[in-house]
């Protein structure tokens, strides 16, 4: 690894295996319901590590099920390592419990203390991550972690470092707080627009299916990234915040023209998401544009089409799609199945929506887009004050293990 060598002259560099003996547990067989059913202990996955103390699983296996699979009781106070997905995730259990194999566990530790070495593996993450080989989801081994040096200082400055590291994390902590307490009152500052804006629509409502055509569903072809063929837009291209669609994750079919009859796009369509696994995703949309025209779009997504189509209705309803009362309508109706949610074309249709003429409509919509393009700036300054406190937090931890906080 590309190792800090700047470090004070009492402390060492050892190899990993000299530091901790790693171990990994097991997983009961899913089938035998003997294994789970009843359990009282706690079986962690991936999904509990919390880059802190852990007290509680999703899981719980019995006795024959940690007897049966290579699952093994780690104590209290055991450092947590996640090796695949979320590689380089970290905890340290506040209970006894076992693991799946997806987690690496500090057996034994020499010469370092737990917290120590959870704050140097934080260090370590993307280095981590760098290491990890795999399709859809990469995953690291033993022999990936057991292949790092470590810096290891004497046990009394081991101790300075992680007290120094938990006071700055503090104060860090304390000011990100704030930033997205910031970012949840501005959603509300949000809704308060929005609800102000179509309220000067009036209370004439129309259904959504007196003002469009048909709607349809998007292709269900097998896409790719290499640029053959057309582009399809597919719910990552969707920025409801914006209302654009984005073309830096777009994929490539190629169609033919009949194939493209009934999913071609025009300016001023709305592609909207119509499944996905948060419900808080669907019925998200966005605007198709002029330069996206020469393009289609996927399953997972509806175009609507306005029998009079104009960039002010385009608007309007993307923004009122966005409204509360649109999405207590949505959230409500999309059905779960096997924890996707979905809306279908005639829930779409069956919007409700507030009517009034053209030119109040663009009245709303400029009302609209003052007030929230405030908004947008705020959020943009906590985004990358936000990504900052992260930099921060590497800072002080690369600066820890050189010394520098002593």
């Amino acid at each position: 690894m590309g190792l800090i060598k700047n470090i004070p002259p009492n402390w060492e560099i050892r190899k990993m295996p000299e530091v901790v003996e790693w171990g990994s547990g097991g997983t009961p067989k899913a089938s035998v319901k003997e294994y789970y059913e009843n359990g009282t202990i706690p079986w962690l996955i991936i999904g509990d590590l919390n880059n802190g103390i852990i007290t509680e699983s999703q899981t719980k296996i019995t006795e024959l099920g940690l007897n049966n699979s290579s699952a093994k009781i780690i104590p209290q106070g055991t450092l947590l390592v996640a090796m695949y997905g979320s590689i380089g995730k970290l905890g340290i259990t506040g209970m006894e419990c076992c693991t799946n194999q997806a987690i690496a566990y500090a057996k034994k530790l020499h010469g370092v203390t737990t917290k120590y070495m959870f704050y140097y593996m934080a260090m370590m993450k993307s280095e981590l991550i760098s290491k990890g080989k795999g399709g859809t989801q990469k995953n690291i081994s033993q022999t990936v972690l057991n292949s790092f040096d470590v810096i290891v200082p004497p046990l009394e400055e081991q101790r300075r470092i992680v007290t120094r590291i938990e006071e700055l994390f503090s104060q860090l902590d304390s000011g990100v707080e704030t930033l997205k307490k910031t970012r949840e009152q501005l959603k509300i500052y949000r809704q308060a627009v929005l609800k102000e804006a179509f309220s000067m629509a009036g209370n004439n409502y129309i259904l959504l299916a007196n003002l469009i055509e048909k709607p349809r569903y998007g292709t269900s072809k097998k896409c790719e990234y290499e640029e053959n063929g057309i582009a399809v837009f597919r719910i990552p291209n969707i920025d409801y915040k914006s209302g654009i669609l984005k073309k830096e994750d777009l994929k490539f079919a190629q169609f033919s023209k009949d194939e493209l009859s009934n999913i071609d796009l025009k300016e001023n369509d709305i592609l909207i998401i119509r499944s996905n696994g948060s419900v808080s995703l669907v019925g998200r949309s966005a605007i198709v544009r002029k330069d996206d025209v020469n393009s289609t779009f996927a399953g997972y997504l509806i175009r609507v089409r306005f029998i009079e189509a104009s960039e002010t209705k385009a608007k309007y309803f993307h923004y009122y799609l966005e409204s509360h009362q649109a999405r207590t309508y949505i959230e409500n109706t999309a059905k779960s199945t096997s924890g996707v949610n979905n809306i279908n074309s005639n829930e779409i249709k069956n919007i409700n929506i507030p009517i009034c003429d053209e030119s109040k409509m663009k009245e709303i919509v400029t009302e609209i887009e003052s007030r929230l393009s405030v908004c947008d700036s705020i959020e943009r300054t906590i985004d990358t004050a936000l990504q900052e406190a992260e930099a921060l937090r590497q800072s002080i931890l690369k600066q820890a293990f050189e010394g520098g906080l002593l």
